[in-house]
């Protein structure tokens, strides 16, 4: 199943995308009796949630109620205000070696602001007098479903409720200087998330192709079981320091061919447009914006 957020004529819902139909569940949903929240977090947070989304599908799919061509809405970031978005550093090993850094023991962690999420068709818009730098950052993005706090590795993977495509967008110039990667990786804009979250039982994370397109060159090119910690690890690792709610995000590392690493540096500019892509999940572009 593949959730998305859209808007049409001003109002933002939850749908159920499938092939070129994006299926409003709480319009479906209303017509059964069936209370489906109108956001993201709340929606994973609450009973039954993947039987309520079923069924509102499954009754549009009979009358039609709720459904929408995919060119009549506009996709929204698949979650529009996380509690946390957590990322994880230096967890591919060409990443590692390109970038002149040592494997770590440990996942390697930081956070990007909610403040940070746009979606599909957004752009990623930064001032050039605070930072000449920017780079792009192909990542799988984790979805948490369950609240979970010290849960094993054995069951870690229970707590996520799906996955989508992530773009780490980084100012390199101000996460160097800093010597901690908070305010490089937080500015506005600098997360972009979608198309849509493809709900866990569709997908093996640790054997999914990703790759970047700038301008319609490949730069980024790798496979998710390339990963030196796998999504287990990751989730069991956090929930040890933190609780994870429903609706949290973590992204799990990129792979080598970074902007800020290649010879000459190749760094995103005004009207550049660039896309990530994750197999099994989609693609997601952004156009590129100095304001």
């Amino acid at each position: 199943m593949r959730l998305v957020r859209f808007s049409q004529q001003d109002s933002s819902a939850i749908g159920v995308l499938e092939e070129d139909v994006v299926i409003n569940v709480a319009e479906a949903g209303e017509a059964l009796g069936i209370d489906v929240p109108a956001e993201t977090r709340a929606l994973l947070g609450s009973p039954k949630w993947r039987e309520k989304l079923e069924l509102a599908a499954d009754y549009a799919a009979e009358t039609g109620l709720g459904r929408r061509d995919r060119d009549e809405v506009t996709l929204e970031p698949p979650i529009a205000e996380p509690q946390k978005v957590v990322c994880v550093g230096l967890n591919y090993v060409e990443h590692i070696e390109e970038g002149g850094e040592d494997r770590p023991e440990n996942p390697v962690l930081f956070s990007k602001y909610p403040t940070s999420v746009v979606g599909p068709g957004d752009a990623i818009a930064w001032d050039p007098a605070l930072t000449a730098e920017v780079d792009y950052e192909v990542e799988l993005a984790t979805v948490i479903g369950e609240e979970s706090r010290r849960i094993d590795e054995s069951n870690a993977l229970d707590a996520v409720a799906g996955y989508t495509v992530a773009n780490d967008v980084s100012a390199r110039d101000l996460q160097f200087a800093d010597d901690q990667w908070v305010r490089g990786k937080s500015l506005d804009t600098f997360c972009p998330l979608g198309p849509s979250i493809v709900t866990a039982d569709e997908i093996d994370p640790h054997d999914l192709d990703l790759w970047t397109d700038l301008n319609g060159e490949r730069l980024q090119e790798s496979n998710t079981g390339n990963l030196i910690f796998g999504i287990d690890e990751i989730v069991a690792f956090c929930s040890r320091a933190f609780t994870l709610k429903p609706g949290d995000v973590i992204l799990t590392g990129t792979p080598p061919g970074v902007g800020i690493f290649r010879d000459p540096p190749v760094l995103l500019e005004d009207g550049d447009e660039v896309t990530v892509g994750v197999e099994g999940i989609g693609d997601l572009t952004n156009t590129c914006s100095t304001v």
